[in-house]
């Protein structure tokens, strides 16, 4: 079992990662040298000199749920592509995508293709093929090149505007994985050059979804990225003082589910309470809060209304409980002992 690091080495290991992605991004954005008289589309001169690859500004590029890529790239008017493909790259490592070739609504070619990205976690080795690339952590350049009638190759990396901003929308513009909780996003490089960071997901306790009853709240959830030789158990948190509860979970490998121990809760004092709750292990202090974290929804607790219930305790107590989403995704729960109030 791998012992969990202290903060100031949890700061390290961030610091040191983040330095590391600034400095593959300023390798990647790199724009190289060959090809004469390319221009970037939409400026009219040469971007950064004659011998300057072109930029090309896409007319799309997304990603849904750091799974699927879609590129499409307008090809200059004079231009007569025969072939054409998108490559994926890292270092020594690269995918090609094939792009096809349709009628551009404003006249002329576009260069359209679509692919789903996996990391390393979740593709077998033997599934890693060029229509279905692995990435790992780390920056990945992306370069469409293109081949004419007389086999002139050109390759040109995928410019966008850094001062482009986006109006507000209620999903946000990139979201992890839903399953692996890899976050890969297109990042604008110093150059202006469009690059796909992909970044592992660290330790988190998931909520899958959780079922009020007459009698109380069970919830569901999973692990993701946390090993599977832990032993875990959960606990209910006060937030105004971290008064905590032991709550009964049973973990089935990576799953787990519980009943949320309203009773003791709401008894723990009188008054009405917040309660956060954490996934724990059983030695070395990780704590993973739990929450709806895999998300591409801006704002959970605007989303996700849930009403005030009243539960009817086994012992006869009643409690009136709130079981919701907080801005940033936490699952909290809010809990009142209303016997006497109604009595």
């Amino acid at each position: 079992m791998t012992p969990a690091l202290p903060p100031a080495a949890r700061r390290l290991v961030a610091t040191a990662r983040s330095t590391r992605f600034r400095a593959e991004r300023v390798a990647a954005g790199r724009v190289g040298a060959g090809v004469a008289g390319a221009v970037r589309l939409g400026a009219g001169r040469a971007d950064g000199g004659a011998q300057a690859h072109a930029l090309l500004a896409p007319v799309h590029l997304s990603l849904r749920d750091s799974r699927t890529l879609n590129v499409a790239v307008a090809a200059l008017p004079d231009e007569q592509v025969e072939r054409a493909h998108l490559v994926v790259s890292r270092g020594h490592r690269r995918f090609r995508i094939p792009l096809a070739f349709e009628q551009h609504a404003h006249g002329g070619l576009l260069l359209a293709g679509t692919a789903t990205l996996r990391d390393a976690r979740d593709t077998p080795a033997g599934e890693n093929t060029p229509d279905r690339p692995r990435l790992g952590e780390g920056v990945w350049r992306l370069t469409v090149v293109t081949a004419d009638a007389r086999g002139r190759v050109l390759r040109r990396g995928i410019g966008i505007d850094g001062d482009t901003e986006l109006p507000p929308t209620p999903t946000l513009p990139h979201a992890p994985d839903p399953r692996t909780g890899t976050l890969i996003r297109v990042v604008r490089c110093r150059s202006g050059r469009a690059v796909l960071q992909v970044t592992r997901s660290r330790p988190r306790a998931e909520l899958v979804r959780f079922v009020p009853g007459g009698d109380g709240i069970t919830v569901h959830g999973r692990l993701v990225m946390a090993g599977g030789r832990r032993r875990w158990r959960a606990k209910a948190v006060r937030r105004r003082d971290g008064v905590t509860v032991p709550v009964g979970s049973v973990f089935s490998g990576a799953e787990f589910s519980f009943r949320l121990p309203l009773g003791e809760m709401a008894g723990a004092s009188p008054g009405q309470w917040v309660w956060d709750f954490h996934v724990e292990a059983e030695r070395h202090g990780v704590s993973l809060p739990l929450g709806r974290w895999l998300r591409d929804v801006r704002d959970p607790a605007a989303a996700c209304p849930t009403p005030f219930r009243v539960f009817a305790l086994p012992g006869g107590a009643l409690v009136r409980a709130h079981a919701h989403f907080t801005k940033t995704g936490a699952f909290a729960l809010t809990c009142w002992d209303i016997s006497k109030e109604t009595s």
